[in-house]
């Protein structure tokens, strides 16, 4: 994208988080009543949600509540569901069943012609997936290509690049718990721990960069499966402080936010399992008024988002 492009065309950032429902407001269960977020709270009108919810439209967002469960019994799953994210299709109804946390085979070929990433670049939209992968990732697909997550098999369908330790280390991709705690074990002593609200702000200068960047914050599912209230605020508190880097630099007059999930799981620490809970979906900044209306569903996302890239 050249530096003209980029201060005209529109720009969409979709954070997708792993496990996040709308829970009840019951401290003794749901990590969101105790976690301190004071950029999300703010973003959402001064109020998060919980049950029962109705719609908030507050100045900066609105947020909706998606239905995850796509009209199939049992409880959603990583693998179905965020094929119906990021291809729009129904990935559970299609299958038979909800199924994860990695897609079945049956819905490789969903996956290959419909993943957004493809259909972006097919109308010559620049794309990037933010997350950063260390050495040992790419060493482990190499032996296990079939256990690629639905995001990282898009990329690989849509030969879009996986980014690495050396973007990492450049500000040029988001380590996935932000704060690069893990890289030094992991290998990589050159990249060094930065904090959250930096991390959110390398995330507004990659976005800057692209029409469409996803970035995915898995440790919220781990939390949840945990159930351990401390961990799972902390990994709730850390998200906070990343939105918030990435809010200094948000520019509502060219770009979308989309903050969504696949199924609930963290937002209810009585049980280990996943919750047919409605997942939250946050919109703020450009056309967010073009898609309250348009999202109901998981399978919604991906149109709703090239139905603005084709209309602007």
């Amino acid at each position: 994208m050249n530096a003209e492009d980029a201060h005209t065309a529109l720009h969409v950032v979709l954070l997708f988080l792993d496990g996040v429902g709308i829970g009840e407001n019951d401290a003794n269960t749901n990590p969101f009543v105790r976690a301190h977020m004071p950029a999300l709270t703010s973003l959402c009108g001064g109020k998060l949600p919980f049950i029962p919810f109705k719609r908030i439209s507050s100045e900066q967002a609105d947020v909706i509540a998606v239905n995850a469960t796509l009209g199939v019994a049992g409880l959603p799953q990583s693998g179905t569901g965020q094929t119906a994210i990021f291809t729009g299709v129904n990935g559970a109804k299609k299958f038979g069943r909800h199924f994860g946390p990695h897609p079945p085979s049956v819905l490789r070929s969903v996956i290959e012609k419909k993943n957004i990433f493809w259909q972006l670049k097919m109308i010559g939209k620049s794309v990037v997936f933010a997350n950063a992968f260390p050495k040992r990732f790419f060493d482990y697909i190499e032996l296990c290509p079939r256990r690629l997550t639905v995001t990282t098999l898009s990329c690989r369908f849509a030969d879009v690049p996986l980014l690495t330790a050396n973007e990492l280390l450049f500000g040029n991709a988001i380590s996935a718990d932000f704060i690069c705690a893990q890289w030094k074990k992991l290998g990589h002593p050159e990249i060094t721990p930065i904090t959250s609200a930096e991390a959110g702000r390398h995330l507004a200068h990659i976005a800057a960069k692209h029409h469409f960047t996803l970035f995915e914050y898995w440790l919220t599912d781990h939390a949840g499966h945990s159930r351990n209230m401390a961990t799972a605020v902390e990994v709730l508190e850390r998200f906070d402080e990343f939105l918030s880097g990435f809010l200094e630099l948000f520019d509502p007059v060219t770009t979308l936010l989309v903050i969504v999930s696949d199924h609930g799981n963290i937002e209810d620490l009585s049980t280990k399992s996943h919750t047919r809970n409605r997942v939250p979906c946050i919109l703020a900044g450009k056309h967010r008024h073009k898609l309250v209306n348009r999202i109901k569903n998981l399978t919604h996302i991906t149109p709703a988002i090239m139905r603005l890239f084709s209309d602007s």
